[in-house]
């Protein structure tokens, strides 16, 4: 990554102090802002109403993302597009486009792999890379809203990466993008999903944010959570629930619990009452999602009976439950899965497997981040693939 200030990562203001550092009137500031956030400059020389002596001293002592799309998946079964894109410094990320019917939704990467070690989650396969700026992660959104010539109306911080980990840049990418001098997305319109670090959690309650926070639960007892989620050996669920709970109370957004069932794990009708036990009382809505196969693990999808019957004890008991609507399964359509599928072709990657190792053991988890299972194959894709010229 370069040494340049990333322009795309400051406020107004930082933007107006690093002007006037550089001899400039503050007035530009709002004028740069714009191209970054509104005009979606890929360059300093599209800035086409600042003096030429400005845009030559933005491109001697800053930089801009510089994403470059890699490759774009197309399913043909709901028009789900997923992104893989390159960053300057050669690493990849992931980013997801989902088309509803109350608008177009972008999920986004927060890190380059990420360290917290979930046994359904292909970017933790091989570890945390680095952190993303602020910046790179505007920069999902840019490219995607550019491409498709559409307004983005809703954005997901829940690609590859635990957003909590990288706490400060995220926050930051949550004031940017709903900046009313940028794209302006309402607050409301932004979910940030963590597996349970909790006194991010709290402190995240405390930013006077309005966004929705989504906790990656995945099972009601803390032995078995343990055994999908290393982060469980550090908090325990109770104490990740009462977090939540402030966050409720100091923000009034009800938190989404996304429960991901893993056949023969926590989807059968006794873990069904050990979750109604454990929710009934609290403010949330439950998300259930039948897990993504994913080459380096061994867990394997319920069927639909087991789905169903899980959510029907769920709403029996009057908790407010959804199955996640499936989008982009015949892509790698989850978290990592692109990354890694290109990172397996190319043998990239391995280089990386020490260290990841060794931070899963710091998280409680096995080194190969796999524990007695073997690893899995997954399907042919029914996909279109298109390869992005650079």
């Amino acid at each position: 990554m370069s040494n340049a200030l990333d322009l795309c990562s400051l406020s107004q203001d930082e933007l107006k102090s690093y002007l006037e550092a550089l001899g400039e009137p503050g007035f530009r500031a709002k004028q740069v802002f714009s191209w970054l956030h509104q005009k979606k400059a890929a360059g300093f020389e599209e800035m086409s109403n600042l003096p030429k002596s400005l845009r030559e001293k933005l491109a001697e002592s800053a930089s801009l993302p510089g994403l470059t799309r890699e490759v774009v998946q197309v399913s043909k079964n709901d028009g789900t597009q997923k992104y893989l894109f390159s960053l300057p410094d050669g690493n990849m990320i992931e980013s997801v486009l989902m088309r509803y019917s109350y608008g177009n939704s972008v999920c986004i990467s927060s890190q380059v792999g990420c360290r917290m070690g979930c046994r359904f989650c292909a970017s933790t396969v091989d570890g945390l890379a680095r952190n993303l700026t602020a910046g790179e992660m505007l920069a999902q959104v840019y490219e995607i809203e550019k491409e498709l010539g559409e307004r983005i109306s809703n954005v997901v911080v829940m690609g590859s990466g635990e957003p909590m980990d990288n706490y400060d840049k995220v926050v930051r990418f949550i004031r940017l993008l709903s900046d009313k001098d940028g794209l302006n997305i309402s607050q409301r319109s932004i979910t940030v999903s963590t597996c349970g670090l909790v006194p991010e959690i709290r402190r995240f309650a405390e930013e006077e944010l309005q966004v929705t926070l989504a906790l990656s639960l995945h099972a009601a007892d803390d032995a078995t959570r343990q055994r999908l989620m290393p982060i469980a050996n550090r908090y325990a669920l109770i104490e990740v629930l009462d977090a939540c709970a402030y966050y409720f109370e100091k923000t009034g957004r009800r938190v989404s619990f996304e429960y991901s069932l893993v056949a023969g794990v926590n989807d059968t009708p006794e873990e069904a009452k050990k979750l109604i036990a454990l929710l009934r009382r609290r403010k949330g809505h439950v998300n259930l999602i039948p897990v993504n196969p994913v080459v380096e693990r061994s867990l394997k999808e319920p069927s639909m009976a087991a789905v169903h019957r899980f959510r029907d004890a769920l709403e029996h008991a009057g908790i407010n439950v959804t199955i996640r609507k499936e989008m982009g399964r015949d892509i790698d359509g989850a978290c990592g899965q692109l990354a890694a599928e290109v990172g397996r072709a190319s043998g990239r990657g391995r280089a990386a497997k020490a260290a990841a190792a060794a931070e899963r053991v710091a998280f409680g988890a096995d080194p190969d981040g796999q524990g007695a299972c073997p690893t899995d194959s997954v399907g042919e894709s029914n996909t279109t693939e298109k390869e992005v010229s650079r």
